[in-house]
């Protein structure tokens, strides 16, 4: 986040002087408390200031990378998923392929005929089943798909960072985002490098406002 001019100097007299309150922040800017109550809440909700009813506002001693690092740290797989592509387990290659191509998606989710997941198809498994002179036609995906339990698999509620420290250590495109019950998983998102990307820009738009 770009502080303003004014911002930096509200930062400064709270760390010099803190705890201050609006009234003698404002009396040292020679300005009135209506005019500083918008920086002194943007600098609040930012993270550099905290503040205390009747006791007033603290520096809170964190730069700007850590403020940026603190909330990466609280996103969560939910606010970043995508909508999952699934396929059928008895759906040929050639029909995944397809599927692969008209969604623009690296990856597929395998649903058996209950909607629970039971494996994963990537580019690499669909590219390996079409060399040769196979028929893929005739050629069932769950031959060639990743099967459970050796599917890595996330959670709504997980932290993206760690969703994503997966995704880097797996070497692999795509989680399934799931629900537990009795029949097994359902999957109900997908998260992805570019949902990663999608969030960090969103972290650094964040920060100019």
């Amino acid at each position: 986040m770009d502080l303003s001019d004014r911002q930096h100097q509200i930062v400064e007299i709270v760390k010099e002087n803190g705890p201050i309150t609006g009234e003698n922040i404002a009396e040292q800017l020679s300005l009135t408390r209506a005019t500083l109550r918008p920086d002194l809440a943007i600098l609040t909700m930012a993270g550099y200031l905290d503040a205390r009813p009747r006791v007033g506002y603290f520096y809170t001693g964190k730069t700007g990378s850590e403020l940026l690092t603190e909330k990466l740290k609280k996103f969560k797989v939910q606010e970043f998923q995508s909508i999952p592509v699934v396929v059928s387990e008895d759906v040929s290659v050639y029909d995944a392929i397809c599927t692969m191509f008209l969604e623009d998606v690296g990856t597929l989710f395998v649903v058996n005929e209950g909607a629970y997941l039971v494996g994963v198809l990537s580019r690499k498994d669909l590219l390996r089943a079409s060399l040769g002179n196979q028929d893929l036609r005739e050629i069932p995906v769950h031959i060639i798909m990743t099967r459970m339990p050796n599917v890595t698999i996330c959670y709504k509620d997980d932290l993206l960072l760690e969703a994503g420290q997966i995704l880097i250590e797996k070497q692999i495109d795509a989680l399934p985002v799931v629900k537990d019950s009795e029949q097994g998983y359902e999957v109900i998102g997908r998260l992805t490098k570019t949902n990663l990307t999608k969030a960090l820009v969103e972290l650094g738009r964040d920060q100019r406002v």
